[in-house]
């Protein structure tokens, strides 16, 4: 059976908060998922949030953030909701995860976490604002991650 669940908060670096104590809340009532899996969603939503609060609404008055959370019995996918600019995943420069801490350009790491953290990654611009969709797989599919 799956469940459905939501929360609003204003685009500010406070409201992170908010947002992992959500996910560890909901999380801890499902079978088979651990503590990895708790902390890989919190990332994800952590640094898709960051952008969105850095870059999404700069130069914008600070809007809102909705994260969807459902909840079924092989998967979770979250969905993050905003208003701000749009981007495109496609265009973020790929980081050097091999060069020397001393040698790497400060920040740009948080898409690559994203993708490391979750199965799937989707972004899309709607009507009803910029969508970023997370896939984490509970119980991996027969024949793989699709």
């Amino acid at each position: 059976m799956t469940s459905t669940h939501r929360i609003t908060r204003g685009a500010y670096l406070e409201s992170l908060g908010d947002f992992r104590q959500f996910i560890r809340e909901h999380c801890a009532a499902v079978p088979g998922v651990d503590e990895e899996t708790v902390y890989d969603l919190q990332l994800a939503v952590d640094e898709a949030c960051t952008n969105i609060i850095s870059h999404g609404y700069a130069g914008l008055n600070p809007g809102s953030i909705i994260l969807d959370l459902e909840i079924d019995p092989d998967k979770m996918v979250l969905t993050l909701t905003d208003f701000g600019h749009s981007f495109e995943p496609g265009s973020a420069s790929v980081p050097d995860v091999d060069a020397p801490i001393e040698a790497r350009e400060l920040g740009g790491f948080g898409l690559f976490f994203i993708q490391q953290s979750v199965d799937e990654m989707e972004y899309q611009v709607t009507e009803d604002g910029n969508k970023m969709t997370f896939t984490k797989y509970l119980k991996k599919p027969a024949g793989g991650i699709p």
